[in-house]
């Protein structure tokens, strides 16, 4: 299973930086996303990464605000989130699989959640 980390209370506008440790879990050359799920509704994609970091991909939802990376030396991937907003405001999951899709089902490997709260 993924480490998930980092969660926390952030008001509008502030910044957060959420954490995935995939080190032992996933095969090597795999691609990583994170996805989200607000209260009261289904799971979303949010952002995906290729195996070596060189394409990332987002929901128009967070383009432009929120940047996936991923150091592999670490076995580590990040997202950080800036200028976030009331409805950023999930339950954020990071997995892994083949390729840097926007499905689901997609991603064989998941992680157990962090808690994301934007809030004045």
């Amino acid at each position: 299973q993924l480490q998930a980390s980092g969660g926390g209370l952030v008001r509008p506008g502030g910044s957060l930086r959420l954490t995935c440790a995939t080190s032992g879990v996933t095969p090597d050359h795999y691609a990583t996303g994170w996805f989200r799920q607000a209260p009261g509704k289904e799971r979303e994609f949010v952002a995906a990464i290729n195996w070596n970091g060189s394409s990332a991909y987002y929901a128009d939802s967070v383009k432009g605000r929120f940047t996936m990376s991923r150091d592999n030396a670490k076995n580590t991937i990040y997202l950080q989130m800036n200028t976030l907003k009331s409805e950023d405001t999930a339950v954020y999951y990071c997995a892994a699989g083949p390729s840097p899709r926007t499905e689901e089902s997609s991603y064989n490997y998941w992680g157990q959640g962090t808690l994301v709260t934007v809030s004045s």
